[in-house]
């Protein structure tokens, strides 16, 4: 068997500086201070952040070294540029894969806002030898953690799509198995579209076959069997499709037609993984039963859902319990204002998005000023809950069985949420940060 051969290859940052370099950063050379921006933009880009932020804190590493950055920035590489006293320096640097770690785009974010204060005081090797430690954080959550977030946040998911008692318990059981199996295949590396592929399959057949049990034995109806959608939402990739859309109004149109067509491949490889599953199977997405719950003990439950739902979402983006927590209570208070607002007024499903993912915006600033979380740390996880992912797939499931005008009108209710959700994050951020609003 031939030995396994990295298709991209690693940076030996450390390499690039001379060897008995020990003066200040900011008294370095151009080439050892591009060093130190190019490191850190790509080291935000693996955690999953937007092009927007990504060359905000290039730039602030830039401007605390006394030099000039300009860079083009996508969902996996960075081109750019430095400019000193007429001297410039050009690199093209990229990374193998990209996922979401707000953990450690907090600590970037604390690093990149204090570096000016000690660029006079540490080298340029000290400051790489921080980054190193940076870069070796291990995630804060193991396989068997991940599984029972990711289950709790499908079992809350399926409450607020309109599933009982029967479709949550399951739905807690296929996620659990599914990211358990996701987990396990990224730790050895598996391509994207694999992954996402076993994952779907593990989890919608451990609903299929645990339902089929309950038919056997205790002669649960077959109408619960639609709830095996629930069992696949936390493979919907929220964060990209937001910080994709982000990008875009901000002109990043590399970067944000890139994150969308990453999270557009993922939505494909679920989807489709999901129809073949329930073709197999012979079951259909049909209509949740209707539940009988007291209207005045409703909106209770709905809160109590969607905090344990963005909780276990965060979780699966190693937000730390703090980070989580306080994205959960963003997040149920913003879910349950748009959920009200589409049972109790005459307020289209995508406006409530809209205002539902402004109100996010708008508390999570407000927050970031007393707590000091990082704005996305703490508005996607929040608002990742109201991302159509049923909507998404019942659409794919009509297409693949030629019900044209089904899966079309699936597909275009999805898109109007998912457009709307981003928006609303854009006007708030747009209201609260004077730099995000400047075209400059």
């Amino acid at each position: 068997m031939s030995k396994f051969r990295k298709q991209h290859m690693t940076i030996e940052w450390h390499d690039l500086l001379n060897e008995e370099s020990d003066v200040p950063a900011i008294k370095a050379s151009l080439k050892e201070k591009a060093t130190l921006v190019g490191r850190v933009g790509l080291m935000m880009l693996s955690v999953g952040t937007g092009a927007w932020r990504v060359r905000a804190s290039m730039n602030k590493i830039a401007r605390g070294l006394g030099i000039v950055c300009n860079a083009d920035i996508g969902l996996l590489s960075i081109a750019y540029t430095c400019v000193e006293n007429g001297e410039t320096y050009t690199n093209a640097i990229s990374i193998n894969t990209t996922g979401v770690n707000t953990d450690k785009l907090d600590v970037l974010e604390f690093f990149s806002d204090n570096f000016s204060e000690r660029s006079d005081k540490y080298s340029v090797e000290q400051f790489h030898s921080i980054l190193d430690k940076i870069q070796s954080m291990s995630g804060n959550y193991k396989a068997v953690n991940l599984a029972l977030a990711s289950a709790l946040a499908c079992c809350a998911f399926t409450f607020l799509l309109g599933g009982g008692p029967v479709e949550m318990a399951l739905a807690f059981c296929g996620a659990g198995v599914g990211q358990f199996v996701r987990k396990k295949l990224i730790e050895r590396h598996i391509t994207l579209l694999a992954n996402v592929a076993c994952a779907v399959a593990s989890s919608c057949c451990t609903y299929v076959i645990l339902i089929k049990l309950a038919e056997m034995i205790f002669g649960i109806p077959e109408v619960h069997q639609s709830g095996y959608i629930c069992s696949m939402l936390f493979v919907i990739p929220g964060f990209p499709l937001i910080t994709g859309v982000i990008d875009l109004a901000k002109l990043d149109l590399r970067s944000g037609l890139e994150r969308i067509t990453y999270a557009v491949l993922i939505i494909l490889a679920a989807t489709l993984t999901g129809w073949l599953t329930a073709f197999t199977f012979r079951i259909s997405p049909g209509d949740f039963p209707e539940l009988s719950i007291d209207p005045v003990l409703k909106p209770l439950f709905i809160m109590v859902a969607s905090f344990c739902g963005v909780y276990g979402f965060s979780f699966l983006f190693n937000s730390k319990r703090k980070m989580a927590v306080t994205a959960g209570i963003i997040g149920m208070l913003a879910n349950t204002l748009r959920i009200e607002l589409t049972e109790y007024t005459d307020i289209p499903i995508s406006a409530a998005a809209f205002i539902g993912a402004l109100f996010a915006g708008l508390l999570a600033s407000a927050i970031k000023a007393k707590i000091g979380y990082p704005r996305i740390t703490l508005t996607v996880p929040s608002i990742v809950i109201m991302v159509p992912g049923m909507f998404l797939y019942k659409g794919i499931y009509y297409l693949g069985l030629n019900d044209i005008t089904s899966g079309s009108i699936w597909l275009t209710k999805a898109l109007l949420i998912i457009s709307a959700l981003p928006l609303g994050l854009i006007t708030a951020r747009i209201i609260t940060d004077r730099n995000f609003r400047k075209s400059s």
